[in-house]
């Protein structure tokens, strides 16, 4: 598989590392030389500087061999004429497409439909406040998502001294749950990505990553000694796209929301924008406004600013002020294995959600959607079995599972099961998996192998 990437930005840098350590053929494009040479330095992947949108760069790059093609400048205008002239020159190519500005918003199914015809417009920004608009509600969560349609939820919670389940082998939760027991696809413990087994044992502290229905969410969490728990104030720090998206979500919401927001022009422009936030001029870190607003009252605080240690700093400042909920975005991947060990649990990335998307339209194999947790250290995949199927029509513990990937969910039309080693999965059921990173690209064989539909 042959890929081109225009943009060598943080997002085009870690796309084009993941699928280098897969073995894809990747070639990168981007005019800034410092930014083509970090990824001559550091990737097996080939460079050109260049413009990607420029005709003549595209076709001495390859594109008319080229499976993928990815458009991730930080220019949406760019990025947009880059899969114009890719679509006048390879059609076939699939074409994906980082799009964060407002204003395009609703010409996303028009970009689709028509020229250019690009097959996925990303935008992690939108993904990025509905993962904080999930997270808000479940204090005790630092991650939620969903597959099939929302009939399905993953949660990540950290198991306190008092869990009902602490000290518990996993092999003991039919014994204790029967049916209604969830499974947990990932433990992780110091920093480490864990598959369990049935003799794994859940230890005080955990990071335990489950997946249940979510009609039988709130159920679940209060085995693991959780709950769900409504927002109804929210403070926002930093008023960039995302604290606008998001406090326009929390207005639908009928959530009493406050933006403070730096920059006094930005603080006119939200004034405008929005119509029941209140909009504070400020600085997010300053402890005499946190204690003038009185944030120790406040439901949560979303830390969105665009300066990641900033963000750390505000999140740890209300914590410090009596805040249990925070949720802070974190734009580097280095500072993922830290931030628990500091006591900031809820952390939400542009970059991780913009490199979901693109994996889910990578992978080879009915994939519907391609979920990277914990820094990219294990994916949700969830596909299709199909009737030619090697994965299908015999029990789970007859098929050879690379290390470190567990079958998590299987969904039959509208029956969502919870398999176990005599589990059948049938030709068209949805099936959701969890595995760890150096176990994916032996994943994604088997997919490919079993459930190649090209």
């Amino acid at each position: 598989m042959q890929i081109i990437i225009v943009g060598a930005g943080e997002v085009g840098y870690n796309i084009a590392n993941r699928l280098a350590s897969e073995n894809k053929r990747v070639i990168v494009i981007d005019k800034d030389e410092n930014a083509i040479k970090r990824l001559t330095e550091h990737l097996d992947v080939q460079t050109i500087a260049g413009s990607g949108s420029n005709p003549k760069v595209l076709i001495d790059a390859g594109i008319k061999d080229t499976d993928i093609f990815l458009a991730v400048t930080d220019s949406d205008e760019v990025n947009l004429v880059a899969c114009l002239m890719v679509n006048l020159i390879s059609p076939t190519t699939k074409k994906l497409v980082r799009v964060r500005n407002f204003d395009f918003d609703p010409y996303h199914d028009i970009f689709k439909k028509e020229n250019p015809n690009i097959n996925t417009v990303i935008n992690p920004e939108i993904e990025v406040v509905n993962t904080i608009r999930k997270i808000m509600d479940i204090p005790g969560a630092v991650d939620v998502g969903d597959f099939a349609e929302g009939q399905v939820k993953y949660v990540g919670i950290r198991l306190d001294d008092d869990s009902p389940i602490t000290g518990m082998r996993l092999i003991d939760f039919s014994l204790q749950f029967d049916k209604d027991r969830p499974l947990i696809a990932a433990i992780i413990r110091k920093n480490e990505v864990i598959v369990p087994r049935g003799d794994t044992k859940i230890n005080i502290g955990d990071l335990i990553y489950f997946v249940c229905e979510t009609q039988k969410l709130e159920k679940t969490l209060n085995m693991f000694g959780k709950q769900v728990k409504p927002v109804k104030t929210a403070l926002i720090i930093g008023g960039g796209r995302i604290g606008e998206r998001l406090s326009k979500i929390l207005e639908m919401d009928s959530i009493k929301t406050k933006i403070i927001e730096s920059d006094i022009n930005r603080c006119h422009y939200l004034s405008e924008q929005l119509s029941k936030t209140v909009v504070l001029h400020g600085d997010g870190s300053d402890q005499k406004l946190f204690l003038e607003e009185n944030v120790a009252q406040t439901d949560v605080v979303i830390s969105a600013t665009n300066d990641d240690e900033a963000n750390i700093l505000i999140s740890l400042l209300a914590k410090n002020l009596g805040v249990q909920n925070t949720i802070t975005r974190i734009g580097k991947p280095n500072y993922f294995p830290l931030l628990s060990s500091i006591g900031i649990e809820k952390v939400v990335s542009p970059r991780l959600s913009a490199i979901s998307s693109i994996l889910q339209n990578v992978r080879k194999g009915k994939v519907l959607s391609d979920i990277s947790i914990l820094g990219e250290s294990g994916e949700f995949i969830e596909a299709i079995a199909l009737e030619t199927s090697g994965i299908t029509n015999k029990p789970l513990k007859k098929i050879s599972f690379p290390k470190g990937a567990i079958m998590v969910c299987i969904l039959r039309k509208t029956d969502v099961m919870i398999p176990s080693g005599v589990s059948i999965i049938k030709p068209g059921d949805r099936i959701i998996m969890f595995a760890v990173k150096p176990a994916v690209k032996k994943l994604e064989k088997l997919l490919t192998v079993k459930l190649e539909y090209f």
